[in-house]
């Protein structure tokens, strides 16, 4: 697999949680970090997500919004 992104974060999944529409997908990184993500139920199905299962996180934003109290 080739991607013009560079912040592809590999990790493996510990937790999926099917809503109606969306599915949840919570990803541990090495270290420890979690990423969560919201994807569609049929993209999850596609990519045959489920706990254990090594996968990417891929972050592409033309943005990141920083913020302190």
């Amino acid at each position: 697999m080739k991607i013009s992104a560079r912040n592809i974060l590999k990790g493996k999944v510990i937790k999926v949680t099917d809503g109606a529409v969306n599915t949840e997908i919570l990803l541990e990184l090495s270290g420890g970090a979690k990423v969560v993500s919201i994807i569609s139920k049929e993209s999850a199905k596609k990519l045959g997500l489920k706990s254990g299962k090594k996968a990417y996180a891929i972050v592409k934003a033309s943005n990141v919004m920083m913020a302190v109290d």
